[in-house]
């Protein structure tokens, strides 16, 4: 089976039905499966072929979701741009994913052989064949690419395929969202770029329709979500602390029964208000770029007081187990259908990352409970995750050590109500700066979410024996300094 099958069937069954709903405008079932097949079919006239990488930059919206369905109907490989990243960012992304194609909106990020923006993507359609787009994709050919990050720092494309995307939807359908009808309604206020746009096949093969946001806002959030009586969303913990900082949340009219987050640690005190608020609805999931969402997740009836650290327990079919554990602790293997086949361009990556045995190594540490829930220690890997958001240490380090005053410098993430963790650095100078200076510094090289938060001038910084600095180390100090 392809996703353009899903897509035609979906097109037949519901019909007039709204598919999706941005703002004031809808398109139905079967209007997006004509703009899906119209658009591959002009992509492919214009001289792409199957198997080529289309970079896509596209903010929340319709268009950015009938690009990227198109794109699969086609043959052709997303690779999908987070907008708030900086040019140079995409540029790298673009450079390494060898994309022949660029769809974007607002100012293009690079320069490749198909530039097409956002505002060209009506005539493409109105001028394109609307017969069925149907190319039929290998089921181990990739599908897309995301962008995920190493020990090194340098982000490695995740090679996903259409086999790891039906085994998503799948493990949606039987354990996330059993009880999808369509009178369902999801509601995207989180990019659909990220963890967000994983809800939307599932619910639009089920006949429910899918709202989106261009942003998040509470007020925004809630407006959308009573008027269209939403039943699922997905949120950040960073969003989740800024809804539950709402003061009309509280008194909200809310017909959901689904509010699932993840992508970032949340703090039990968050969770607790969340719970207390909205009631229990909230539903943890835990995946990785490399197995998207679909590692483990925590029931709504599951998130009682004992149980609001832990990350839930594995979907129906995927196996989880822990790798080398010593007093039950070990790093957290997933293996099933869900995963990752490769990193794209990176062989030695992928063999020391997946087993010959399809194990897949997710550089986390965790243990398992009496009762089979796996409880989350710490990642292999010092990635810091801030409103939901990958930050590399590395890349924070390299734009830092750019400084001219900065001889060193080591990046953590700190706990962090809102942000879950926030972004955070020790530096040794070679002259005198001011940490303002330095933060200010960073602004016109990092996204926003990457950005230090503080900067603290040490003396030195704890170093392995090679020379390495230990970011455990820098950590825990500051985390006692904060503590007492």
């Amino acid at each position: 089976m392809q996703i353009g099958d899903l897509i035609r069937r979906a097109g037949r069954q519901f019909g007039a039905a709204p598919a999706i709903v941005d703002g004031e405008r809808v398109v139905s079932f079967a209007e997006f499966d004509a703009l899906t097949d119209r658009l591959g079919n002009g992509l492919l006239a214009r001289g792409l072929r199957p198997g080529d990488r289309v970079a896509a930059a596209m903010p929340n919206g319709i268009d950015g979701v009938v690009v990227y369905y198109a794109l699969a109907k086609a043959g052709l490989v997303r690779v999908p741009l987070n907008t708030r990243e900086t040019a140079p960012e995409h540029a790298y992304k673009i450079d390494d994913s060898q994309a022949r194609a660029l769809v974007f909106g607002g100012d293009a990020p690079a320069d490749v052989e198909f530039m097409i923006e956002a505002g060209e993507l009506a005539g493409i359609i109105d001028a394109a064949s609307p017969a069925p787009c149907d190319v039929r994709r290998d089921p181990e050919a990739p599908l897309r690419l995301a962008y995920t990050g190493g020990t090194t720092g340098k982000p490695k494309a995740v090679v996903l395929t259409t086999r790891s995307e039906l085994a998503e939807v799948a493990n949606f359908l039987v354990d996330l969202l059993p009880n999808l009808r369509p009178d369902s309604v999801m509601l995207h206020a989180a990019p659909i770029t990220h963890g967000s746009g994983a809800f939307f096949l599932p619910h639009l093969v089920k006949g429910a329709p899918s709202i989106v946001l261009p942003r998040f806002t509470p007020a925004a959030f809630l407006e959308a979500a009573t008027r269209h009586r939403a039943t699922s969303t997905f949120l950040v913990p960073t969003m989740i602390a800024m809804l539950l900082d709402e003061p009309a949340t509280s008194g909200a009219d809310l017909a959901l029964d689904r509010l699932c987050y993840g992508g970032a640690p949340i703090a039990t005190s968050v969770l607790q208000r969340g719970l207390d608020t909205l009631g229990p609805v909230f539903t943890q999931l835990y995946g990785q770029a490399e197995a998207p969402l679909a590692i483990t997740c925590l029931q709504p009836w599951e998130h009682t007081p004992e149980r609001l650290t832990s990350a839930g327990k594995p979907y129906t079919f995927v196996e989880v187990a822990l790798h080398r554990a010593v007093d039950g602790v070990g790093e957290v293997l997933t293996r099933g259908p869900h995963t990752m086949s490769r990193y794209w361009r990176r062989p030695e990556a992928t063999a020391e990352t997946i087993e010959p045995d399809g194990w897949l190594h997710t550089g986390d540490i965790g243990r398992f409970d009496d009762e089979g829930y796996l409880h989350l220690l710490d990642r292999r890997h010092d990635v810091i995750i801030s409103g939901g958001f990958n930050v590399y240490p590395r890349e924070v380090e390299d734009a830092l050590l750019s400084h001219p005053a900065v001889a060193a410098a080591a990046v953590v993430g700190l706990p962090d109500e809102k942000w879950g963790e926030r972004v955070t650095a020790a530096v040794v100078t070679r002259s005198p700066a001011d940490p303002a200076e330095i933060l200010a510094f960073c602004a016109g090289r990092l996204a926003g979410f990457k950005r230090p938060r503080a900067v603290e001038i040490w003396p030195d910084l704890p170093t392995s024996p090679v020379g390495k600095s230990l970011r455990r180390e820098v950590r825990d100090r500051m985390t006692s300094a904060t503590a007492t």
